[in-house]
């Protein structure tokens, strides 16, 4: 008899709370409209990226010698790589240099991280 009049009150209290529940909801629902989030700021580029430099012979050999920004440099860089298959199959963060990639970094092999340190002593 014990143990019916538990479970009598667990159903009353388990709809109490099933009762409440939906209210809150609906009252954090009709709260969210009512924040407005700020327009995010469109982000503007660092000057210093967009600068023309020129590239140096070796470079020129590569992507051309045109002047452009660093990031247009990176751009043409990694067009030559993967044209021309450089990137090693086993290590994907590994350039494989040609001939003329040699000149640029003095090495067989470089990392993808590294190779924006090295370009930058063939810009002007």
């Amino acid at each position: 008899m014990a143990t019916a009049k538990k479970a009598a009150a667990k159903k009353v209290v388990a709809k109490k709370v099933a009762a409440k529940a939906p209210a809150k909801k609906a009252a954090a629902k009709k709260a969210a409209p009512a924040k407005k989030a700020a327009p995010a700021k469109k982000r503007t580029p660092n000057a210093a990226f967009m600068k023309a430099l020129t590239p140096s012979a070796a470079l020129a050999a590569v992507i051309g010698d045109k002047a452009l920004p660093r990031t247009e440099v990176t751009k043409k860089l990694w067009e030559y790589i993967k044209k021309n298959n450089l990137q090693d199959s086993a290590k994907r963060t590994m350039i494989n240099a040609d001939a003329k990639l040699k000149e640029i970094f003095k090495k067989a092999q470089v990392s993808m991280f590294e190779m924006t340190k090295l370009i930058s002593s063939h810009l002007k």
